[in-house]
């Protein structure tokens, strides 16, 4: 057992809580608390009612997700919202919540764990400025679109789409997770020839077209499965007696 205040207040250390920029209903960081007890962690990416009834069910303590409680702002306690949080809090699930931050952070990351998990053999630098971090990875490799695209989808586990409007040997590779496809103009002005992400608009494709790169989109939930788990390893790792599981609970998205 340990306690959720020193669970959290590790996590806001590691992820650089304070420091990460991010948007305002990100609200990262303890969401819910409980009584204050933690012995079991569940991992998600989205705290919808599902996800919760389900980690309710599994009798967690503390559930770690990427998309929080409030992405719709301020909003009437009522419907979904009132009966997730009224579950929650019957059942003494608390609910941490990192978005961005961990997004990027170096090792527990979703960027740093899907670019391991690629397996490039190749070093890995920062790129793409946004409010002054980083927020992707890039990589200079040389392997076809083909081989780059079956690795991308078997570290992830699901489908990807492919616009195969860059050259057919990819030497220099992007990766944003989650929604970056919309910024598939500055992407291209960075000088990689494939990004790799989650999701983005329809326009995204035919834009990546016309700027000559290649966009893997390999699905917004599979490629932020990753940051949960490594968080909710990490406490395991750091404060004995805790275990931990993942609700896999995907969109398709």
């Amino acid at each position: 057992m340990a306690s959720l205040f020193d669970l959290v207040s590790s996590a806001n250390d590691w992820l650089r809580l304070s420091e990460i920029p991010d948007y305002p209903q990100a609200l990262n960081g303890l969401q819910l608390e409980n009584s204050g007890e933690v012995t079991k962690i569940v991992a998600a990416v989205d705290a919808c009612l599902p996800v919760m009834e389900r980690a309710c069910d599994m009798e967690a303590d503390l559930l770690v997700v990427h998309h929080g409680l409030f992405w719709q702002g301020a909003q009437r306690i009522e419907g979904a919202l009132y009966r997730k949080l009224k579950q929650a809090m019957e059942c003494g699930l608390a609910v941490y919540s990192a978005h961005i931050p961990l997004d990027v952070h170096p090792v527990m990351g979703n960027n740093a764990c899907l670019m391991r998990a690629l397996d490039l053999g190749a070093e890995e630098d920062p790129f793409f400025p946004w409010k002054g971090i980083e927020m992707g990875l890039r990589a200079a490799v040389s392997l076809t679109r083909d081989d780059l695209l079956s690795k991308v989808e078997a570290a992830t586990g699901a489908p990807a789409h492919l616009c195969p409007g860059g050259p057919d040997r990819v030497e220099a590779v992007g990766v944003i997770t989650g929604g970056a496809g919309s910024e598939i103009y500055d992407i291209a002005a960075t000088g990689v020839d494939t990004f790799i992400t989650g999701e983005g608009p329809h326009w995204s494709y035919t834009a990546a077209e016309e700027l000559g790169i290649n966009v893997i989109y390999a699905g917004h939930y599979a490629t932020e499965t990753f940051g949960v788990k490594a968080l909710a390893q990490k406490w395991c790792d750091e404060f004995p007696g805790l275990s931990w599981e993942f609700i896999d609970h995907p969109t398709g998205l």
